[in-house]
């Protein structure tokens, strides 16, 4: 029988800790998971590795805790977005608060890489995600627009971290899976796409391709966030510009 949602998203959040005996803790399990999570990425992650990495400890061990793995991926993921600060109150600038909380989020998914390809995967109810997702309504709504196009806007701008968070780690996968880890490797690879281009007559991508440029990583996904806040602040009630 197919779990319900509702039944899903209740399952951890409202499953009581175990009582009465000594040994392991939730929070013990939940830290050895982002740990193997962090080192050999969300394929990694079963409940025989996190065993392991406790200890003399069984995987049936473990669901008397989380109850499923998904139990345990919800509260992995919740973790990941404790590390990021929330500020308690909205500020007197809207796209600071949304630019400075966007960069924290970003940092949280280059530090554990597989929470981009996870979180999709749950329904948010974990504590720190809802909160998360609060103050960004909080700072929307604070501009005159609706609870419905605030939370619009936030998914927008959750979903372009994400997308870049998954963009990433399928780029790590690829150069390890190709033997492209180091300078030398990379740039051979990158003129023989030149070639490729160049034998194809796109010309514009020839010469990019032989002598890339652009920004990092970190100041991409900052880039985009710029560009999606120009679109939300053309968007505000009262702006005569609207589309």
């Amino acid at each position: 029988m197919a779990t319900s949602f509702s039944d899903s998203i209740a399952t951890i959040w409202t499953r009581p800790l175990p009582e009465g005996r000594r040994g392991l803790r939730r929070e013990e399990i939940v830290r050895a998971a982002v740990e193997v999570a962090d080192e050999g990425g969300r394929h990694a992650l079963t409940m025989q590795a996190v065993a392991a990495r406790l200890g003399p400890v069984t995987p049936m061990a473990l669901y008397r805790h989380v109850g499923s793995k998904d139990g345990l991926t919800d509260l992995m993921l919740d973790a990941a977005v404790a590390e990021v600060e929330v500020p308690d109150a909205a500020g007197s600038d809207w796209r600071s608060d949304l630019t400075g909380l966007a960069a924290r989020t970003w940092q949280m998914i280059v530090r554990h890489p597989w929470w981009a390809e996870l979180v999709h995967t749950r329904p948010p109810a974990g504590p720190h995600l809802m909160r998360r997702t609060e103050f960004m309504l909080t700072v929307l709504t604070g501009q005159g627009l609706s609870v419905g196009q605030a939370m619009t806007y936030a998914a927008l701008l959750d979903r372009h971290l994400v997308g870049a968070g998954l963009q990433a780690a399928e780029e790590h996968r690829m150069r390890v899976r190709y033997g492209l880890e180091g300078a030398g490797d990379f740039v051979a690879a990158i003129r023989a796409m030149s070639d490729l281009a160049d034998e194809a007559r796109c010309s514009l991508l020839r010469d990019w391709l032989s002598a890339p440029t652009g920004p990092s990583d970190d100041d991409s996904v900052a880039l985009g966030v710029e560009f999606l806040l120009d679109g939300v602040a053309a968007r505000l009630p009262g702006r005569q510009d609207r589309p």
